[in-house]
């Protein structure tokens, strides 16, 4: 997943969905049920038949989030996927985010600068000048607005 959405602009909502699944084979993948729940999950089911210029960025975004998930990854990693949205759109999309983890079972590996975004966290880790400083990490009730801020001011982030 990518800041930009990345879609194939003469593609629909629908046909961007499916390229995982007709890249592993599936003949119809509309009929899908991964397709279908996917669909479902992001609020994308009455825009199937859309073009990507025709959403706003926020179903822009979750079209591209389906699109990344729809095969049931393991590991989906999202490098700033907040970060040109609108606050209402990004919060959205980390909620989108947290139910893959909780709902899919899948691990999303986020990079992001926004405080907001990383309290959705199990775990967080702080990258600085290309380290992570594995003891100043935090992980289950720790992540929280005050110690990520004491976290970000003792690293000088």
């Amino acid at each position: 997943m990518f800041q930009f959405f990345n879609l194939v602009p003469n593609l629909t909502v629908a046909e961007n969905i499916a390229l995982p699944l007709l890249l592993l084979g599936v003949t119809d993948p509309r009929r899908d049920e991964r397709f279908v729940k996917t669909a479902q999950m992001f609020g994308l089911a009455d825009k199937l038949d859309r073009r990507p210029h025709e959403l706003s960025g926020g179903e822009m975004q979750r079209t591209s989030i389906a699109r990344a998930v729809v095969h049931r990854p393991r590991v989906v990693c999202a490098d700033e996927p907040t970060g040109n949205l609108s606050s209402k759109a990004g919060l959205e999309v980390m909620q989108f985010f947290r139910r893959i983890v909780d709902e899919l079972g899948r691990t999303v590996l986020l990079v992001t600068h926004n405080p907001r975004d990383a309290k959705f966290a199990h775990e967080l880790h702080f990258l600085k000048d290309g380290r992570i400083d594995l003891a100043k990490s935090l992980r289950g009730d720790e992540v929280r607005d005050d110690r990520i801020h004491a976290r970000l001011e003792e690293l000088g982030i």
